[in-house]
């Protein structure tokens, strides 16, 4: 599931080389991240569980109930990330409805896909 063109007016991106982390597990979590351009491997240890290509989400978790990252997220290759902090997490959320709802279907696909991998 994608959240098309929310990021492409961000104030913050990273530029990634692949390899390079964008955090790992266990970190504090205060910001959210939208893939602009590339893909991002979410890890547990060594298994990837989920890429994110263009206009996918991923560090929702954290900024929605404050716990430690869950997974490591690593770029696999060039990647372009929007870095959305909280402040503009809910402002997009008050602002655009829809950003809540589209956040909310990543999250589930993601779940699903997480599932269906571990029933398989």
């Amino acid at each position: 599931m994608t959240v098309k063109g929310v990021f492409v007016s961000a104030t913050e991106f990273l530029d990634l080389v692949a390899g390079d982390v964008v955090f790992n597990a266990g970190d504090a979590g205060t910001t959210m991240y939208g893939v602009v351009s590339g893909s991002v491997e979410l890890r547990s240890t060594a298994e990837t569980l989920a890429t994110i290509g263009p206009d996918g989400t991923f560090g929702e978790l954290a900024i929605i109930d404050h716990a430690p990252r869950s997974l490591t997220a690593v770029a696999v290759e060039p990647t372009r990330i929007a870095v959305i902090d909280e402040r503009s997490f809910l402002y997009l959320v008050h602002e655009t409805p829809m950003f809540a709802l589209s956040v909310m279907r990543s999250l589930t696909a993601r779940i699903r896909d997480l599932d269906s991998q571990r029933n398989s």
